[in-house]
């Protein structure tokens, strides 16, 4: 299975939260995981960072942070040149799809949880 570096923006310590157990299915399924969250800590052996630290070969960007809190991240996902960012439930926006498109980035509007459960990541 190919290895799909993935950036998880919204990252949470909290085991109720879907960017939590998103993290968690990554890592089981072999992926490399940067965690990005408000707030700096941990997710099993995963360090949740902040801020927009510079990545190289992020191939999947999986947004958790609502639309209204994206547009402060905008230049920094373009910047990144990830292969698809997807958009999970409630984290739609237009406006993030269509630059991701005009810079050559897939939109995909899915759950992340879902596609790797059935083997669609």
């Amino acid at each position: 299975m190919e290895q799909k570096k993935t950036l998880v923006l919204g990252a949470s310590e909290n085991p109720a939260r879907y960017s939590h157990m998103a993290v968690r299915l990554l890592r089981s399924k072999g992926h490399p995981v940067v965690a990005l969250g408000r707030k700096a800590g941990q997710v099993a052996d995963t360090i949740i960072e902040t801020g927009q630290p510079m990545l190289q070969d992020i191939d999947t960007i999986t947004l958790y942070v609502n639309p209204d809190h994206q547009q402060a991240y905008y230049d920094y996902l373009i910047a990144l040149k990830p292969k698809r960012i997807i958009f999970n439930p409630g984290t739609e926006n237009d406006t993030l799809e269509e630059l991701a498109i005009a810079n050559g980035i897939q939109p995909v509007e899915a759950c992340t949880l879902v596609m790797l459960n059935t083997g669609q990541y």
